[in-house]
């Protein structure tokens, strides 16, 4: 690969020497070549000689086999990739078929072969970095193993904090991305040094004097380093004598493509270099690049929303994909790690889409996932009874025709007192790097693999103040003020240890299910003592015909004369045992049947909206009608459109249509169920008058 951004410096990453004034004014010199020179379609930036990366297939995982793909590497036309959930490193052979290549890792991230063939692996749960001989043996070579810290010297004496991204020179150098040391670092000749990083924070310069927040990966672009400076939501470059500087992001946290400058990342989790210079970045949900073009933009190569679906590659879906590499034919492997599948986009349509019944198959089941936790609350005794604040599905904001600031409730609202200790109600382990989000917000979270937990104070008290657990990692600014906290990637937690204290919000918005496949909790959870002998209440029916115009506000003597498609509108609630009388939640299940005598004309609702599973974000406006409402102030109202069918597996719009029944008089009768079966109904005559 020919890189021609800029002055190809040949002297090794080493300590630099040189005024502040004299480092920036080198950035910014370096800065005004690269930009120049991408014109020229430098370092694989313009070239659009090679056939597009047009098709997305699915690899492995597909069986349901694999845990957590991470980092991915291929050597001899084998593919290997880290499983961060089961410590292992798996290979995936030519023919498809998946076995273990090492195990007894902590949570294995970034790999790369080296020039001897022994695979670099960054086992960021044990803060060491760790190489496997082609027999499966593994070693340390850098890291105190299980000990996290911040010093340089031999590579038995030196500490990483939970380091997750690695590159291997061809000359034997392995370049870390010691994630939350939010420093760049070396490995060579049995020493470890920093190159590039500090503090946490944004800054350009030279060797120490530049900063990082969270680098999460690392790939060699040449002589140089690029980086997934995931906190600051930027590409930056790492010279070979230690100058930083950026290449593209504009640091305001949305996908926004176009000049390196302008374009906008989410978050970046992994990036990698072609054989032609051109960058691939995993970017939240979506994969994206940096070249193949005339001009230097920053372009998204998949559809940016989360899902599973392979195919034509600009409408493929991710989920929280974690690493990239490449295959020795040119194709990019995508560890598609929320999706616990392995994929690849290529030049030729995949001998392998992924199917429907596999989708299905990979998906947590409720009735396995309740048994593997212990029954209990998110508070402390553990079984003590709590009272339902918010169920899954229910509508957040108000519902209007220009409405954009709406979304479905994800989770289980349980009530608490404000500065109560939350607790996680399952053991597991942190897999995202960027676990805890939204500090010091009434949002703030914590999201692990199978569970979120909303509304928290984390890893402190009601004042503020850390309780003094070393998995949560805080940031504090030059006064003493804690003003960020951090969770990193491996760290361990058992059922009923303190998360943090409730916020103001006064309850745990707990989330159950991986992120997009969330489970209505009530059925995915054991909640001791929970009861519901309390059927929904239904306020009121209304009907529309096909273009929303009102036919009629329905009474219980009035027949509805139905003569075209109409609509069927349901405002209902429920309540739980133990609910006061002015809690509004969401019902589990709302539709309609339409019976002729003593028996329906179908054996299955004609129309049903369900919350078993959380349906996608497009289908909102499918599911309520206008004016419904729900949040921490103002009425509750739940409108359910109730001819339309959702569900958690798809969603789309539907009649009561007059040309599906012969003349005559009918029942309409309308329902609204709990999870707990209790149901509701309203029974309206209908003729049908064709």
């Amino acid at each position: 690969m020919q890189i021609s951004l800029a002055k190809k410096f040949t002297q090794p990453f080493g300590p630099v020497s040189g005024s502040v004034s004299l480092a920036k004014m080198r950035v910014i010199c370096v800065a005004i070549a690269v930009a120049v020179l991408v014109f020229m379609g430098g370092c694989g930036l313009a070239d659009t000689a090679q056939r597009p990366l047009a098709y997305v297939g699915t690899i492995a995982g597909s069986g349901g086999d694999i845990g957590e793909p991470f980092g991915i590497a291929e050597r001899g036309g084998i593919l290997y990739f880290s499983d961060g959930q089961s410590g292992k490193i798996l290979r995936v052979t030519g023919d498809g078929v998946t076995g273990i290549f090492a195990e007894g890792l902590d949570t294995p991230s970034a790999i790369a072969f080296g020039p001897d063939g022994e695979l670099i692996v960054a086992d960021t749960g044990s803060h060491s970095i760790k190489s496997i001989d082609s027999d499966g043996k593994v070693s340390v070579i850098a890291g105190s193993q299980g000990r996290s810290g911040n010093s340089d010297g031999s590579a038995a004496a030196a500490t990483f904090n939970a380091p997750v991204g690695v590159a291997v020179h061809a000359d034997g150098r392995i370049f870390v991305a010691d994630t939350y040391n939010d420093r760049i670092r070396v490995i060579e000749k049995g020493s470890v040094r920093t190159i590039a990083g500090g503090d946490t924070g944004f800054a350009d310069g030279v060797g120490l004097e530049s900063r990082f927040d969270t680098p999460t990966s690392i790939a060699l672009w040449g002589e140089r380093l690029i980086v997934a400076d995931s906190g600051n939501r930027r590409i930056r470059v790492v010279e070979t004598d230690g100058r930083t500087w950026t290449l593209a992001g504009n640091g305001q946290g949305d996908l926004s493509d176009g000049l390196l400058s302008q374009a906008s990342f989410v978050q970046q989790t992994a990036v990698a270099v072609d054989s032609g210079g051109i960058i691939y970045i995993v970017d939240g949900n979506a994969i994206r690049r940096i070249g193949g073009s005339v001009m230097p933009l920053v372009t998204t190569i998949s559809a940016d929303g989360r899902g599973l679906k392979d195919g034509n590659a600009v409408k493929a879906r991710f989920n929280r994909p974690s690493g990239l590499g490449f295959a020795s034919n040119g194709d990019l492997v995508v560890a598609d790690s929320e999706n616990r599948v392995v994929r690849r986009f290529s030049t030729e349509k995949s001998s392998h889409v992924i199917s429907k019944a596999e989708i299905d198959g990979l998906r947590d089941k409720p009735e396995v996932f309740r048994e593997e936790q212990p029954a209990r609350w998110p508070y402390d005794p553990p079984s003590a009874k709590r009272d339902i604040a918010g169920t899954l599905g229910e509508i957040r904001g108000l519902m209007t025709p220009e409405a954009k600031d709406v979304w479905y409730h994800n989770g289980l609202d349980i009530a608490g007192n404000y500065g109560e200790t939350a607790r996680f109600v399952r053991d597991e382990k942190v897999l995202r790097t960027t676990a805890a989000e939204n500090f010091g917000t009434l949002r703030e979270l914590i999201r692990m693999p199978t569970l979120g937990y909303i509304h928290i104070r984390l890893g402190r008290n009601a004042s503020g103040e850390p309780f003094g657990d070393e998995r949560f990692q805080f940031r504090r600014d030059s006064t003493g003020k804690t003003v960020g906290v951090r969770v990193p990637r491996g760290s361990k937690f058992k059922a009923g240890e303190p998360i943090g204290t409730l916020n103001p919000m006064n309850h745990v918005h707990l989330i159950a299910g991986r992120s997009g496949s969330e489970m209505n909790a009530l059925d995915a959870l054991k909640l001791p003592g929970i009861t519901d002998s309390r059927p929904p209440v239904i306020e009121k029916v209304t009907i529309y015909d096909q273009d929303w115009n009102l036919v009629e506000t329905v009474t219980e003597r009035s027949r509805i004369t139905v003569t075209g498609k109409m609509r069927i509108v349901i405002r209902a609630y429920d309540q739980v045992d133990g609910n006061a009388d002015r809690r509004r939640l969401g019902v589990y299940r709302a539709g309609y049947e339409i019976w002729a005598g003593d028996s329906t004309v179908s054996t299955a609702p004609l129309g049903e909206i369900k919350f078993d599973r959380l349906p996608t974000s497009e289908s909102l406006r499918y599911v309520y009608a206008d004016g419904s409402h729900s949040g921490a102030t103002g009425e509750t109202i739940f409108s359910y459109i109730a001819t339309n069918i959702v569900d958690g597996e798809s969603y789309r719009e539907s009649f009561l249509d007059a040309a599906a029944f012969e003349n005559g008089t009918y029942l309409l009768r309308v329902f609204a169920s709990d999870y707990f079966g209790n149901t509701s109904r309203r029974d309206i005559s209908i003729e049908v008058k064709k």
